[in-house]
């Protein structure tokens, strides 16, 4: 009985060894497995004008991010609106992508404005930092006034229904409030991130990115073709993803004040390089700042009578270096505000920016006044130049003084006049050696007179 016991106990001895051996063994291999990847975001960022660069930019990040398998594509806008197109490209993009895209306007300060509102309406999650805003997509016209009052009852209302009905669209296919899409293009209504928020044009209110990614872990969205995801993005790994040379180029050049610069030095350039023939460096500057303001204006909405304004302003301040009346330094000055003011055209069918979109006042003005100011100091050196004595040519010499190299008589004589020997005549006797002022000049004889000692 007692060997039987004893043998039982060996058993569950040898039972709880290989339990614990299993045990340790699991624990080894634990701790020897991979952790769980981080989540992949990628990201881009949308600041400045929507145009061709930019819309192709986003575009790709959307093909970049399905290609890379990331669980999400994090976009950070910040515009003033863009070209109409180039925003229905980027919208095509979000609607269609596999992987959802999240837009968040910020950081504090920015804005979804004009254009912006569509990419923001097209995303699948969207958030605004506090002291954001978006809205006001209504089309305006040249000078910020409606449509109607600009281009007729029918341009108008045939503008106006076309944006609603993108807007709404929009709204509609991810669920939010379709009737303040229509009140942002209809009475350009614009609002805070939290009042987005009540009205559900927008998701969340949310300081930073990191933030943004957080809130949203865990929320189920659909994509393209009715597919459901869960989004896995807390503590995600980030990726940002740069555009390309071209795309930069192209979105750089999209600057009304830009523009408005590359066009000023293009005429400064030619104008230059004309007057004084044989200079090149000012006729190369001049055509290579010709061509990129041409690239530039294909990419915004550019009035051609803005350009004329912008080089009569320039001529007038040039002609003001050989009138130096100081009025057309001035219409110059006017000249090139103007143009610049109306140099953007706002009522471009193809186009939705706030008033707003334009060449900076910082740029025109210090310009304009540094050129005419310019003008001005070159204009007042060249009245003084005028006023002195010719230095050089026949009547350079009256006036100057010399040494006879011989008697000099009414019939004739030699003096040494400006570094040169000269046939010279003297009204009176003037004896070798002495010094003598010249008083006309006739041909190659000098009249001179004994100076005075």
């Amino acid at each position: 009985m007692r060997e039987h016991v004893d043998s039982k106990r060996f058993r569950l001895h040898v039972l709880w060894g290989w339990l614990m051996a299993l045990c340790f063994a699991g624990s080894l291999l634990a701790s020897a497995a991979p952790a769980p990847a981080a989540p992949l975001v990628t990201r881009c960022e949308l600041e400045g004008v929507v145009d061709a660069g930019s819309g192709a930019y986003l575009a790709d990040c959307v093909k970049r991010a399905e290609a890379s398998g990331a669980t999400a594509l994090l976009v950070r806008l910040d515009t003033p609106g863009g070209e109409l197109e180039a925003t229905r490209t980027v919208v095509r993009a979000f609607l269609g992508s596999r992987v959802p895209v999240l837009v968040w306007v910020g950081p504090s300060g920015a804005h979804a404005g004009s254009a912006g509102v569509f990419i923001a309406l097209a995303s699948n999650v969207s958030a605004m930092a506090p002291g954001t805003n978006i809205g006001a997509a209504h089309p305006v016209g040249p000078g910020g006034e409606d449509l109607e009052a600009a281009g007729g009852t029918q341009l108008a209302r045939k503008i106006e229904n076309d944006t609603v009905a993108f807007a709404e669209g929009l709204a509609r296919q991810r669920g939010r409030d379709a009737e303040w899409a229509s009140i942002a293009v209809r009475d350009s209504a614009s609002i805070p991130a939290d009042r987005a928020v009540a009205l559900h044009v927008v998701e969340f209110v949310v300081p930073t990115e990191a933030a943004f990614l957080a809130a949203v872990d865990g929320r189920r969205v659909e994509l393209a073709g009715g597919d459901t995801v869960t989004l896995a993005t807390r503590d995600a790994r980030v990726v940002s993803l740069e555009p390309g040379v071209a795309q930069q180029v192209v979105h750089a050049l999209a600057q009304p004040s830009l523009v408005y610069l590359l066009f000023l030095v293009a005429a400064l350039g030619l104008v230059a390089e004309l007057s004084h023939p044989g200079a090149v460096a000012p006729g190369l500057v001049g055509i290579v700042a010709l061509v990129l303001a041409l690239m530039a204006s294909s990419t915004l909405p550019v009035r051609s009578g803005a350009l004329v304004l912008m080089l009569a302003g320039v001529g007038l301040i040039l002609a003001e270096l050989f009138v130096t009346s100081g009025l057309l330094g001035a219409a110059g000055v006017s000249l090139l505000l103007l143009g610049g003011v109306f140099l953007v055209d706002r009522f471009e069918p193809g186009w939705f920016v706030d008033p707003s979109f334009r060449p900076s006042w910082g740029v025109m003005l210090p310009t304009a006044l540094v050129l005419a100011g310019t003008a001005a100091f070159l204009a007042y050196r060249s009245a003084q130049t005028r006023g002195l004595p010719q230095r050089g040519g026949d009547a350079g010499l009256v006036g100057e003084a010399g040494t006879a190299l011989g008697p000099v008589t009414s019939t004739g004589g030699e003096v040494f006049v400006h570094g040169e020997r000269w046939r010279a005549v003297s009204f009176t006797p003037i004896h070798e050696g002495a010094r003598v002022v010249v008083r006309a000049v006739e041909g190659l004889t000098l009249t001179v007179a004994e100076a005075m000692p």
